[in-house]
């Protein structure tokens, strides 16, 4: 004689849970030149908040070489640099290629806007 037993799934009971959403931020700058020639970024390029001194990440580059190469760009012409997003409580910050040679680019005091899209003119 064989038995079959039928089992039920267990619903196993789970506490509720606060669901948070974190949005994923960035901080985009656009940079205008205003007298063309040889440029790259260095991956050493940061943001940093003048409130903390937190350094935040280049992710990417547009329209520019990235250190070792150089690149020409003519005047008038831009390129376009994405970064980790601000804190949310950071008002001001600094734009610092933080470089072992002379000729590093430095924005200070770049005042924070709702959009976290900057253009700035080198």
């Amino acid at each position: 004689m064989t038995t079959t037993i039928k089992a039920k799934p267990h619903k196993r009971e789970t506490p509720k849970e606060k669901s948070l959403i974190e949005t994923e931020r960035q901080t985009i700058v656009h940079v205008k030149i205003s007298t063309g020639g040889n440029m790259r970024i260095w991956p050493s390029t940061f943001l940093i908040e003048n409130e903390t001194g937190k350094r935040l990440k280049l992710l990417k580059s547009f329209n520019i070489a990235t250190y070792p190469q150089w690149q020409y760009i003519d005047s008038g012409n831009n390129f376009t640099l994405i970064f980790e997003g601000l804190s949310k409580n950071c008002n001001a910050f600094k734009l610092a290629e933080i470089i072992p040679e002379p000729g590093a680019f430095l924005f200070d005091n770049i005042q924070r806007n709702k959009s976290d899209v900057y253009r700035i003119v080198l």
